[in-house]
């Protein structure tokens, strides 16, 4: 698994060295107090990672979002990486990519009646959030696992597991943003982009290796895919929007995989099998398409033979969308793939119980109510369940 995956630049360790003894002096200074983490009264939850590059936060985000947003008031708080926009600022319908960072972007879009906000300084922005909206039931926080100066409530840990910590190195030899006992202040571990064909033994050696004291829980998500949808509705192609929808309406076209993730491997794994064939078009995350990118995108894509379409994550359509040059024949053919997380090894109802009871009892301004068939025993208890709601009454 460690050769499959990891690349570690030998010549960079003395230099990872270093780095790590600056980050570990940090954070023995918020551990001593010297550096002060703030708490908060209302309920805060954080999903993050220790790692540079992609490790799904994005769809955990969402997640937690399907699972509280009919029972609870919802605001989410990121830093909006790449936007041009300065200091706090909550999202609206005008909101573009350019104002508040794609991901936040994509939340607004799938979340309209959601709080989304961005602001760098984390305990500034919750203060704002609870200003403008004191009955808040839960705040959740994107990409804030080193932001040491807010303690969350919950405090969420996401390892790709294509690049596992466990046999990462400090950067910049590998990819690593705080030595491997950083791991011990989340609460909660999730492995995120698992293969569905992750055997018991992986789990097992996984595990073990990850060497978890006993206050922490560790989960195994895997990535699930939605309905493909035009992104240019009003260019698509009739024909070809009228047959896509799930991936294995792709099994006829020769696909073009345009991705500005961090780390698509396990995309392209997943969609390999679904399509006639695959050609990947791969950009660094959070990548800001330019006129050379646009030509690229259109000759690639001109370049394929036979029946053939383009297919692009919600994250790089928030990007993309608004670029110019794309060719007609592009936009015609450009759909959008939305992701999401399924929890592995039945964990789901465990994860979301944990979530809940969290929200349920911290929350100050609603109290939980039992909706009546969650009594009743459940039928399935597979990790394609979609995460199950909770219902507040308001005091």
């Amino acid at each position: 698994m460690e050769g499959d995956f990891i690349k570690i630049n030998k010549w960079l360790l003395p230099l990872g060295w270093l780095y790590g003894c600056v980050v570990q002096m940090r954070n023995y200074l918020f551990e001593m107090g010297i550096l002060k983490s703030e708490s908060f009264s209302t309920p805060v939850i954080s999903v993050g990672n220790i790692t540079v590059g992609g490790t799904g936060k994005t769809p955990h985000i969402e997640y937690l979002i399907r699972l509280l947003e009919k029972s609870a008031k919802v605001a989410v708080l990121s830093r909006g990486y790449k936007r041009t926009s300065k200091g706090f600022l909550i999202a609206d319908e005008h909101s573009t990519a350019q104002d508040i960072g794609d991901e936040p972007y994509q939340m607004k879009q799938k979340f309209p009646d959601i709080t989304i906000a961005v602001e760098k300084k984390r305990a500034k922005g919750i203060k704002l959030l609870l200003q403008k909206d004191p009955k808040l039931d839960v705040i959740l926080l994107d990409d804030a696992f080193q932001h040491r100066y807010v303690k969350p409530g919950i405090n969420i840990l996401l390892v790709d597991y294509h690049r596992l910590i466990i046999y990462d190195k400090m950067l910049p030899a590998g990819r690593m943003r705080e030595p491997l006992s950083g791991k011990n202040r989340a609460d909660i571990i999730i492995v995120t982009k698992c293969p569905k064909s992750l055997t018991p033994m992986e789990y097992r050696v996984i595990t073990k290796a990850m060497d978890l004291f006993p206050y922490q829980e560790l989960y195994f998500s895997t990535l699930s895919y939605g309905k493909l949808t035009p992104l240019f509705k009003e260019a698509a192609n009739a024909q070809l929007a009228q047959k896509a929808g799930n991936l294995t309406d792709l099994k006829d076209q020769n696909c073009l995989l345009l991705t500005g993730i961090a780390s698509p491997q396990q995309m392209i794994e997943d969609l390999k099998p679904h399509a006639a064939s695959l050609h990947p078009l791969t950009f660094p995350d959070h990548h800001s398409f330019n006129p050379q990118d646009i030509e690229r995108i259109n000759a690639e894509f001109n370049n394929l033979q036979g029946p053939k379409c383009i297919v692009t994550t919600e994250k790089d359509a928030a990007r993309i969308k608004h670029t110019q040059g794309l060719s007609e024949a592009v936009k015609s053919s450009l759909f959008v793939l939305p992701l999401e997380i399924e929890f592995m090894l039945e964990q789901t109802d465990k994860f979301n119980q944990k979530i809940i009871n969290y929200v349920r009892k911290n929350s100050r301004n609603s109290i939980l109510v039992k909706r009546k068939d969650d009594h009743k025993p459940k039928n399935s208890h597979h990790s394609g369940d979609r995460p199950r709601t909770i219902s507040f009454r308001n005091n």
